[in-house]
């Protein structure tokens, strides 16, 4: 493994943070707010120690194995040291651990707050907070590849570390056409959110930071009440719309823009994914309507956004679910497990791996009643071999297990088990929000300091996939 090679493409990814951290600066001058001199004092840390390794560093087209993961790996945690900067040189309510929370939850996409008051922040210090889920949505190294085509081959072994396997299952190009696919599809839904959340009556910094966090599936709003403070039915329905979009494939979407539109709805998963929310919609509205809202409109007006937004992993709220049954708690539970389609921006255990485990099911069965039968798992006239089908039955057994492992952990620590449970849950699926003290209107600053650590933790396992970050932690017994 050659560390000057991994710093090199860790320092271009420093320097992208950089020209954001620059971005959110000169909307703090222009607004002659308090904000200014800790986003320009965060952005010249930044770029120093971003260019110092370009300076010394010669390219090289070709890395190892272990060093595209290593530089993966590296690349989000360092983003979300650079993040903690503005928060701790501004001060307020960011303690270290808050800090520390906030910006790893922006870089992941988790959109978990520990802010009592998001509206007293000034607005570079916003900008700042909805970049990170913005740079994080689809990945970082994705965006450094896409953008500078000149890293050469390097870029295939880095994207592959940077994107599941699954979700390139429906990627048909080279590796670069792959990154400019995703680039598009990011900042055409990014563009046209915003000029519909505008033309429905948002601001324009409201509707930049709110499609910011709607297309990564983040959540951070620039609001104390997130969605529930605009009112407005028309914004609600926008952002319903653009959650969806952000939850699929992203090279099924440019495929449907190309005039493929068929290939869209030829797909088992999307189909799933589509109507298991209007399932849950369906039952959810049915469970709250007499109990919480008098009027059929109301419940599933509601229910609708709330399981869109939980069911993409993006988090935003238009209510207080605290109030909400128990019935209609455990639906959410389970989108918050689910979330969206691999090849997305979304987190979760992701609707391919759910619809690979009751096929395994299936299968097994099949095979059971004809022991000599040769039987495969098949999905869109795909087959699935062996060893991605066990990845993927270990991958739900791991995430399971470190939502158990992170809610007997915070119960140690005093918290109530609906919110240890439902936090934990959210954090590793980069949903956001839970439910008891944890709901959809309040934060998570109330948790012990090791709490919030643990859940960075978490949220981190939940980005990567849990296998980068074990297999990054376990570099040295690499041969």
């Amino acid at each position: 493994m050659r560390p000057y090679i991994i710093f090199r493409y860790v320092g271009i990814v420093l320097l992208f943070n950089a020209a954001f951290l620059l971005v959110s600066a000169a909307i703090s001058f222009h607004c002659h707010q308090p904000d200014f001199l800790p986003l320009l004092y965060s952005a010249v840390i930044t770029i120093l120690f971003g260019i110092f390794p370009l300076i010394y560093v010669p390219p090289s087209s070709y890395i190892y194995n272990i060093e595209g993961l290593v530089i993966v790996v590296s690349s989000w945690l360092l983003s979300c040291l650079v993040g903690v900067l503005p928060y701790i040189l501004y001060g307020g309510e960011f303690t270290l651990a808050n800090a520390w929370f906030e910006s790893v939850s922006g870089f992941t996409t988790t959109g978990s707050s520990i802010l009592n008051n998001i509206e007293a922040l000034p607005f570079g210090l916003l900008f700042w907070r909805a970049s990170t889920h913005w740079i994080g949505g689809i990945g970082i190294i994705v965006f450094v590849l896409a953008v500078l085509p000149a890293i050469g081959q390097a870029s295939m072994l880095l994207s592959r570390s940077e994107i599941s396997p699954l979700a390139m299952k429906n990627f048909q190009y080279r590796t670069q056409k792959t990154l400019k696919i995703l680039l598009i599809v990011y900042l055409s839904l990014t563009f046209l959110e915003t000029i519909l959340l505008v033309a429905c009556g948002m601001g324009l910094f409201d509707a930049v930071t709110h499609s910011f966090a709607t297309i990564a599936t983040g959540g951070f709003s620039t609001r104390n009440t997130s969605i529930a403070y605009f009112d407005n039915p028309a914004i609600e329905l926008v952002i319903i719309v653009f959650m969806i979009l952000s939850g699929i494939h992203f090279g099924l979407l440019y495929s449907a823009a190309s005039g493929k539109i068929r290939y869209l709805w030829k797909s088992s998963i999307v189909r799933f994914y589509i109507g298991a929310m209007v399932v849950g919609t369906a039952l959810v509205a049915i469970c709250i309507h007499g109990n919480i809202y008098e009027k059929w409109s109301y419940a599933i007006r509601y229910a609708a956004f709330q399981i869109v937004s939980l069911g993409t992993s993006t988090g935003f709220s238009t209510t207080d679910t605290a109030r909400w049954p128990a019935f209609a708690v455990l639906i959410m539970i389970y989108f918050t497990l689910q979330c969206a389609c691999s090849g997305s921006t979304s987190g979760g255990i992701k609707v391919e791996r759910i619809l690979i485990f009751w096929k395994s099911i299936q299968t097994r069965i099949k095979k059971l009643k004809h022991p000599k039968a040769v039987v495969t798992l098949k999905m869109d006239n795909a087959f699935f071999p062996e060893d991605v089908v066990t990845t993927s039955l270990l991958f739900i057994i791991l995430y399971l297990g470190v939502v158990f492992l992170s809610t007997l952990l915070l119960t140690g620590m005093g918290v109530d088990i609906l919110s240890a449970f439902s936090g934990s849950a959210a954090c590793m699926g980069n949903v956001g929000p839970g439910f008891g003290t944890l709901s959809s209107l309040a934060n998570y600053g109330q948790l012990p300091v090791a709490g919030k650590v643990v859940l960075t933790v978490v949220m981190l396992l939940g980005r990567l996939e849990i296998f980068g970050l074990i297999l990054f932690l376990s570099v040295r017994s690499w041969k």
